[in-house]
């Protein structure tokens, strides 16, 4: 139900705005001055202000400036009687909605606020479009293209879990598979399609400004906190949150967040008030939330809480019939974006592209492909029109381990273990001896990681 406030020093302008508002299905308040009227904009989630310009001793003008100063983003309508349309303008210079003159009639206010108040919805989901970006696509299109057992057996879990509008739905995946387009598939195709999809990804900000982005806060709950701002929570209510990465929130933020989850309630920095929440989450991380749960990076009864409907996105290595299919989609996509034109691809560059292990997944072949749209005009993709990693020249192509056994025989464990070793020190040399990059980049725990450090006298630097 909206809340509207009214801002008017007269009692029969008051009662009859409360009347009138009432009808419509609207929760009126209404104050007499403009401390009564910061306090309550404060206490309550006001979603339209209706502020006479004289109030008193008063000015309008100066309540409008002091309602801008705690919520920019709160819709403001004017009152003003006869002979103070000049200062209704100045109002709606300083950013007033629009102006009514008194004497008013029901029908009027019937109109006026319910227009603002679909301006305010527009402008949120406005907003919440710009975070999500552009393409919004459902199942079809949107770069999820396949035919593979694993990739339909995706789709059939987006259509079921999309039907549960509260569901929370945790993502896993290789980084390029896809996971943000699973998440817009799902609520695009859900009950809640109509109402925001706010996506953010927890891994790009630090811990204070990721607390604020998702929880919001007052004003002056910190130092630069000149004005309230809303919460990404808090704005997705009703709709969809996509929490990108969610592997790499801090354990702090872990813990608050699990709290909403729970009892579906926020409380915004510097607040002093539960706010309630319907919000549908989804979750989506590339690393193997078990094994951070093992190292105390991730909490697990956070884990079981987003993993209520999981859904996993195999490497496009593991399902290769899907290659031709995106790649005939990309190059469409991308001829006819560059205006270039058709594109077919020869059985040679196929069968390279075939071979190839596609570390960065889905991603990556739509990035090569959009290159090669850009760099050349060739109707036939050739061998020569690839990058070098996919001729195998890459320096991260699969090891090849095969060597001849000797008469005598081997001990299995000093070759395992020789490998082993080279293996160790080359990752270390690639990450510079960062043990929790190395560990990431081998897949195993962290723990086991340094056992085998100590074990192989391999040296780290930390």
């Amino acid at each position: 139900m909206d809340k509207i406030l009214i801002v008017d020093d007269e009692a029969f302008i008051r009662e009859n705005l409360e009347r009138i508002l009432a009808e419509d299905g609207f929760r009126p308040f209404s104050v007499d001055n403009e401390e009564a009227a910061v306090r309550m904009i404060a206490e309550e989630e006001i979603d339209l202000v209706l502020l006479d310009l004289n109030l008193g001793n008063r000015s309008g003008l100066d309540v409008l400036r002091s309602i801008r100063e705690i919520d920019p983003d709160l819709l403001v309508i004017i009152i003003t009687g006869y002979g103070t349309v000049e200062s209704a303008v100045e109002a709606l210079k300083m950013g007033a909605y629009d102006y009514i003159k008194k004497p008013f009639k029901a029908d009027a206010i019937h109109l006026i606020v319910r227009l603002a108040l679909e301006t305010q919805s527009l402008r949120r989901q406005v907003r919440s479009l710009r975070r999500a970006g552009k393409d919004k696509g459902l199942l079809s299109g949107a770069d999820m293209v396949g035919t593979s057992p694993q990739l339909l057996q995706v789709y059939r879990q987006i259509r079921e879990v999309a039907k549960h509008e509260t569901a929370t739905v945790l993502i896993t995946g290789e980084s390029g598979t896809g996971k943000e387009l699973v998440a817009r598939a799902i609520h695009n195709l859900s009950p809640r399609k109509a109402r925001p999809l706010i996506e953010i990804n927890c891994g790009s900000l630090p811990y204070n400004l990721l607390e604020s982005e998702l929880f919001g806060h007052e004003r002056g709950a910190f130092t630069d906190a000149k004005t309230r701002k809303i919460g990404l929570l808090e704005e997705a209510s009703s709709g969809t949150i996509f929490l990108d990465e969610i592997g790499e929130m801090d354990l702090n933020l872990q813990v608050k967040f699990l709290r909403v989850l729970e009892d579906r309630k926020i409380r915004r920095l510097g607040g002093t008030r539960n706010i309630d929440i319907d919000v549908r989450v989804i979750a989506a991380t590339n690393r193997n939330l078990r094994e951070a749960i093992d190292e105390k990076a991730f909490r697990e009864d956070l884990f079981y809480r987003l993993n209520v409907f999981p859904i996993h996105i195999p490497p496009l290595r593991e399902r290769r019939e899907d290659i031709p299919p995106l790649l005939d989609y990309f190059l469409k996509r991308f001829g006819l974006e560059f205006s270039k034109g058709n594109r077919e691809v020869s059985r040679e560059a196929l069968d390279l592209l075939m071979r190839y292990h596609w570390p960065g997944n889905v991603r990556e072949l739509r990035n090569m492909v959009e290159r090669i749209c850009i760099m050349t005009s060739a109707e036939v993709i050739r061998p020569e029109h690839l990058p070098r990693e996919i001729w195998g020249e890459s320096p991260r192509k699969e090891a090849d381990f095969s060597f001849e056994i000797p008469p005598e025989g081997i001990l299995l464990e000093d070759v395992v273990g020789r490998i082993e070793k080279d293996i160790i020190a080359k990752a270390v040399a690639i990450t510079g001896g960062n043990v929790a990059k190395t560990a990431r980049l081998l897949n195993v725990p962290r723990g086991t990681l340094r056992y085998k450090l100590e074990k192989y006298e391999i040296e780290v630097s930390d």
